[in-house]
């Protein structure tokens, strides 16, 4: 009984301060909302990112730094405790909800491996000066434009995107995939939909979800941008011939997460329009005004992780931490019984 009292009260602590602390996230988001409006896209895409990572972070080191090492110090082995009903009931969904997380990221793995390889067997390399990766021209009825791939990316061009569009569009819309590149979006995007998971039937964090990825979108038309005023006009008219070019009935396709595509799957015509216009905009800004300070913000979730571990490592070791934490969970278990 102790030992499945103790992973119980894992599973049961691990669900609650991850939930609790993603809906603190997602409503200082919307608190926030105008002061995020303020900010360059990409940097409101970081703090968005942050916001969306930081509550499973705090709730697994919670878990390692405080509540393990109080629970294996002051519960006695021989613990008349029992799991009731409720507690265990919130374990289970909370181990489901781990295992669906854990299901989603091997699916999305395995879908990104199956769609890489059936791309790769319909399309032929192709040298592009503007990027940095592997590029193919892709045979495909959707004017892909897309990075695959969240640790070996590579571009997909669909053939008829390639014959529409015009050197400088093209080179617009590469630059556009470069700006998720470096912010390693597909990465970004893969963690925070396994950590969605996690919270199962809980609908956390899914506002935070759509505010990044619009963020995200907006970002990389702003990496764009700062080349130049021309190519901040040449994306937007790529932009407007892709959409064009998008057969009747078909919004953007549903990628794996561990794909970048230059028409998301949530875009339909208006969300399209709302780009363009930004694009028009973006076009009549100073250049250097759209650089980001998000270089500095990349290394927030890192920093903050690794800031709350070692001070869980320094408070730890004070006994009186320790039994203050078991004492609360005493009381969790108390008021679940």
């Amino acid at each position: 009984m102790y030992f499945f009292l103790g992973i119980t009260l894992v599973l049961a602590l691990l669900l609650t301060i991850n939930a609790t602390a993603t809906m603190a996230a997602a409503g200082a988001s919307r608190l926030s909302r105008r002061l995020l409006a303020r900010c360059s896209a990409r940097t409101r895409a970081e703090i968005l990112f942050v916001m969306r990572i930081a509550p499973p972070a705090i709730a697994i080191v919670a878990i390692a730094a405080f509540m393990i090492p109080s629970y294996l110090k002051y519960e006695p082995h021989s613990t008349g405790e029992s799991v009731s009903l409720k507690l265990g009931a919130l374990a289970t969904v909370s181990a489901v909800g781990v295992g669906v997380a854990i299901w989603r990221g091997l699916r999305s793995w395995r879908a990104t491996r199956s769609l890489l390889r059936g791309w790769l067997a319909s399309s032929t390399p192709i040298q592009l000066e503007t990027i940095a990766v592997p590029a193919f021209v892709l045979r495909h009825t959707f004017p892909i434009i897309a990075v695959v791939g969240a640790l070996r990316p590579r571009l997909f061009i669909a053939d008829q995107v390639l014959e529409s569009l015009s050197k400088d569009e093209l080179a617009a819309a590469i630059a556009h995939e470069c700006g998720h590149l470096a912010a390693r979006d597909n990465f970004k995007r893969t963690v925070m939909r396994v950590s969605r998971a996690a919270l199962l039937i809980i609908p956390c964090g899914r506002s935070l979800d759509r505010a990044w990825s619009e963020a995200s979108e907006s970002a990389a038309d702003e990496f764009a941008a700062q080349r130049s005023s021309l190519v901040a006009l040449n994306l937007a008219s790529a932009l407007v011939r892709i959409a064009k070019m998008i057969p009747k009935g078909q919004g953007g396709q549903i990628m794996p997460a561990s794909v970048s595509a230059f028409l998301a799957a949530h875009e339909d015509g208006p969300r399209v329009k709302v780009r363009v216009r930004r694009l028009v905009e973006l076009a009549a800004t100073d250049p250097q005004l759209l650089v980001s300070n998000a270089p500095w913000f990349r290394f927030l979730p890192w920093l903050s992780l690794t800031a709350f571990v070692m001070l869980g490592v320094t408070i730890e070791s004070r006994p009186q931490v320790l039994a203050a934490v078991h004492a609360f969970v005493e009381q969790v278990v108390r008021l679940l019984s």
